[in-house]
């Protein structure tokens, strides 16, 4: 009832999905709140701040009533903390701050006494973030829809666990071990998906993520920014495989392309059939580029002529048309 159009938006998304329309997505300030509220006081703790369900609905609540969602846009409640939340079910310990959630390393040498590495239901963050997506598909009643955490996967996960330093010598030094734990960690983002998915499933099936794409399935963002660290080779022997299952098991898939350090793997992403989307984020964009800009434009082109749908991020009010006029719908 916060999206009036949201059937047409529905199809708007199934249909870039495809590769056939656009999804336009455009917030703003409402002139009048859908609902008067208070907004929560500050958080009496950064515990509070990151995984308070109640507080987090009150915050997201009060955030989303302000919101006017226009073109394809909805609202979305998040129940992300970390980059990387599976991590922290995996058995990462926190470190909080009030901008971000980091994981520290928990794996230390030699690595191969670190006991399989497998979904830990009982962890405090699991737990937080269940009861968070709980209390939020709980109290949604029909005004938006809850994503589920921003569970990352593959490679990047490891170097969570490991240390993205420590997990380049790996690479190259017990390169066997690398690939048996990125296996087990492709088993416990099924796990965790499922779990996550059985409570944020919409009414026709589907669900949204971070990034604000929704599908009448299972819907994901998929990546490796520990990408930028390596090249094609690499890529090839130890992320394809992993991103290619996790690919063929959801029904959409959308990789987040982590600006221009990860460029050269883009033909190995590109070649994984099951794979249907591609994100783009610029390297700059904290210091004012924009997804629209002209410099990447034969990055989108090349991803179209693939097959994939493109995400551009950020895009300025000015650079819409243009953009359309470049790279198609």
């Amino acid at each position: 009832c916060w999206k009036e159009d949201w059937a047409s938006a529905r199809r708007h998304h199934v249909e870039w999905w495809r590769h056939e329309g656009l999804v336009l997505w455009v917030t703003a300030p409402r002139d009048e709140p859908a609902a008067h509220l208070d907004a929560p006081p500050p958080p009496a703790s950064l515990q509070e701040r990151w995984y308070s369900p109640q507080w987090r609905l009150r915050q997201q609540e009060h955030a989303m009533s302000r919101c006017y969602y226009g073109g394809d846009a909805f609202p979305l409640f998040p129940t992300i903390s970390a980059a990387g939340d599976l991590a922290t079910y995996l058995g990462c310990p926190l470190r909080l701050s009030a901008q971000t959630v980091w994981c520290d390393p928990c794996i230390a040498d030699p690595p191969e006494r670190h006991p399989d590495l497998r979904l830990d239901r009982a962890s405090w963050a699991w737990r937080q973030h269940m009861a968070m997506a709980e209390l939020a598909v709980r109290e949604s009643r029909g005004r938006w829809l809850v994503m589920m955490p921003d569970l990352v996967e593959n490679v990047d996960i490891l170097a969570a666990m490991r240390g993205p330093q420590t997990l380049m010598y790996d690479l190259v030094d017990r390169p066997e071990w690398v690939i048996q734990k990125v296996g087990q960690i492709n088993a416990a983002f099924f796990q965790a998906f499922d779990a996550f998915f059985a409570r944020v499933r919409d009414a026709y099936g589907g669900n949204s993520f971070c990034f604000s794409v929704w599908g009448p399935g299972k819907t994901a963002k998929v990546q490796c920014d520990a990408c930028a660290m390596f090249g094609p080779a690499m890529f090839r022997r130890f992320v394809t495989p992993a991103l290619a299952e996790q690919c063929s098991w959801l029904d959409y898939s959308l990789y987040h392309l982590d600006g221009e350090d990860c460029l050269p793997n883009l033909d190995e992403l590109l070649a994984i059939e099951p794979l249907d989307a591609i994100e783009w984020t610029p390297r700059r964009l904290s210091v004012g580029d924009s997804g629209g800009h002209s410099r990447h434009w034969e990055l989108y082109r090349r991803i179209l002529a693939a097959g994939k749908s493109v995400q551009a991020i950020q895009v300025r009010y000015e650079e819409v048309l243009p953009l359309l006029d470049a790279c198609g719908g």
